[in-house]
């Protein structure tokens, strides 16, 4: 519990600190739009390309991904049909507000979890994987597809999916852990080095737009970012470990997949929203709340499983 509850301080002491450096007037507008851009495009590839590499790639086949996959592919659904009730978006909003509703954190957050909690931090590679191969790529296709004027060619969209840098980094660190190949320590070491810059930069661009935007909860449609903090926070662990039982997870097989289920939303998806200036707002409160919400859900599904 210690490890959930240390993971949690750090992003809230990084976070609070973009929100201070703004309020005194050190960090801007402009400084937040250099971290969003520096994370997009330098850093988070880099940090993409490491964790992939680094991870087992057998545990794809497993049958964590199995229900894993299947809470995020229900959590998605879920939004896409009650979105249309709750409030009708354009298409590159209501991208981003599925991702709010189903991408964890799996990264900053997921690994101290799996690793100081679970006890395994390769755990988390399931989802790391599935997100960063599948749903981010799908994600960025209809963000450019859709935020782009008309005439683009699938030849095109394609290119342009292809040379994203998160794409990029995620399909060479893929690469990577398919082969066994290493990259050279004279490599190694400066990706290492712009990679550890990600999180950082991540989390003070989110704390400057929490002090210089709109207050959490206020710029965003009560009802879309109940809808989306629910699905993340409720459903999809529910979803998560029903899915685990059906396929036979058991004890801490089935405890993990929960626990990374419940997960607040990724700050990813504040990079994303951002870069493609669409549902910034919506990503920035839904990650503000699911984080915080997080925490007495993992602790409930911690008193209840083990």
């Amino acid at each position: 519990m210690t490890g959930v509850l240390e993971g949690f301080a750090a992003l809230a002491a990084l976070i609070a600190l973009g929100a201070v450096l703004a309020h005194v007037g050190f960090l801007s507008y402009a400084s937040q739009t250099m971290l969003v851009r520096l994370a997009f495009w330098v850093a988070s590839p880099a940090l993409l390309l490491t964790v992939v590499a680094d991870a087992d790639v057998r545990a794809v086949f497993s049958a964590n991904l199995v229900a894993t996959g299947g809470a995020v592919a229900g959590a998605l659904v879920l939004y896409l049909a009650l979105s249309r009730v709750v409030a009708r978006r354009p298409a590159p909003e209501t991208v981003v507000g599925a991702l709010c509703s189903m991408y964890v954190n799996a990264g900053n957050l997921g690994l101290p979890v799996a690793a100081y909690v679970l006890g395994d931090a390769a755990l988390v590679a399931p989802v790391i994987l599935l997100q960063l191969v599948l749903l981010q790529p799908l994600a960025l296709a209809v963000l450019d597809r859709t935020t782009v004027g008309g005439g683009t060619g699938v030849r095109t969209l394609a290119l342009r999916t292809v040379r994203n840098p998160l794409m990029l980094g995620a399909l060479l660190g893929l690469v990577l852990a398919l082969t066994g190949l290493q990259l050279p320590s004279v490599v190694r070491a400066p990706v290492d080095l712009l990679g550890g810059m990600a999180v950082p930069a991540m989390l003070l661009a989110y704390g400057v737009s929490l002090r210089l935007g709109p207050r959490p909860g206020a710029g965003s449609p009560a009802r879309e970012l109940v809808l989306v903090v629910g699905l993340k926070l409720l459903v999809q662990p529910a979803l998560a470990y029903l899915i685990g039982l059906a396929v036979g997870l058991q004890d801490t097989a089935l405890y993990a997949v929960a626990v990374l289920a419940a997960l607040p939303t990724a700050q990813n998806v504040f990079v994303l929203a951002s870069r493609y200036d669409r549902g910034v707002v919506l990503a920035r409160d839904a990650i503000f709340l699911s984080t915080i919400g997080s925490v007495p859900v993992i602790l409930a599904i911690t008193a209840l499983l083990t």
